[in-house]
């Protein structure tokens, strides 16, 4: 009777704002009552997933591999305009007012990263960033955020020296003035990888599992989601064999495997930094 739609950790509480209208058609549209929640990192959101106590959800890049393989959700769609998806960078950040001008220059820091299933804030540092002579755990501390908007912010504030950050949210947050994009300096920008993607849940009826992606699919963004969402206005279907091809091969050259076992021991990983930067 109820479709739980969860959003990503980042923003969390802007999209329960910013999606009101979409929640409002969408219920509408498959003639079911929706309700939108917010999780606190991408962990509780694949877990929820995994025990089928959401339907419908807005995944990062990097944790998007480990719902499909965790937790059985199926990617069907994308924010996108026209016929073309929207992508991101990772990007290697520092404060413009600090003496690190180059990669090379961040060895014996303390750099953020977000959490150990995160694309850009993890898997993309560790497969790209030894290739230009920056090891992660070798060369510099790595410090778990929890979010790329706590990672900003950090380096912001000069808890870190620098961050690991997808360029779409640092986009945002500068939109909305929480930053000032003269206060950073980027020493990095990577490829361009597929941004956030809706997945549902594998195990759906398969009418309802039509209707929902072609509500979706149907669907044109408000004005207030364009502007949030750097104009896009409109959500793209997509496969995770296709359109993720790019993540599985970052993963693979960084050591990670979209596996349970893999993940448990990352999660480990990340609350052990986590207690260890905090100690």
């Amino acid at each position: 009777d109820t479709l739980i739609f969860s959003g990503t950790p980042e923003d969390s509480t802007l999209y329960q704002t910013l999606l009101q209208p979409f929640v409002q058609y969408l219920a509408q549209c498959t003639d079911k009552k929706v309700n939108f929640i917010s999780v606190k990192s991408n962990a509780e959101e694949i877990e929820l997933m995994r025990e089928g106590k959401i339907h419908i959800g807005s995944f990062s890049t990097g944790p998007t591999g480990y719902a499909v393989n965790v937790a059985g959700a199926v990617p069907f769609a994308v924010r996108g305009k026209g016929s073309k998806s929207w992508g991101y960078s990772m990007l290697v950040i520092v404060r413009r007012d600090s003496k690190f001008k180059k990669i090379a220059d961040l060895k014996g820091t303390v750099i953020a990263h977000t959490s150990a299933s995160s694309n850009s804030g993890n898997l993309v540092p560790r497969a790209l960033l030894p290739r230009l002579g920056l090891v992660p755990d070798k060369d510099y501390t790595v410090f778990y955020s929890g979010r790329h908007d706590n990672s900003i912010m950090a380096v912001k504030a000069g808890d870190v020296d620098a961050a690991a950050v997808a360029s779409d949210v640092l986009h945002r947050l500068v939109e909305r003035g929480d930053v000032d994009e003269n206060t950073f300096r980027v020493l990095y920008t990577s490829v361009r990888f597929p941004s956030e993607t809706i997945v549902h849940a594998h195990n759906l009826e398969p009418g309802l599992r039509d209707k929902i992606r072609q509500c979706f699919y149907d669907y044109r963004f408000t004005g207030e989601m364009q502007r949030a969402f750097d104009g896009a206005d409109r959500f793209l279907e997509v496969t995770y064999k296709k359109d993720w091809d790019i993540v599985r091969l970052v993963a693979t050259t960084a050591g990670q495997r979209f596996d349970r076992t893999w993940y448990q021991k990352e999660l480990r990983r990340e609350q052990d930094k986590q207690r260890e930067t905090f100690r």
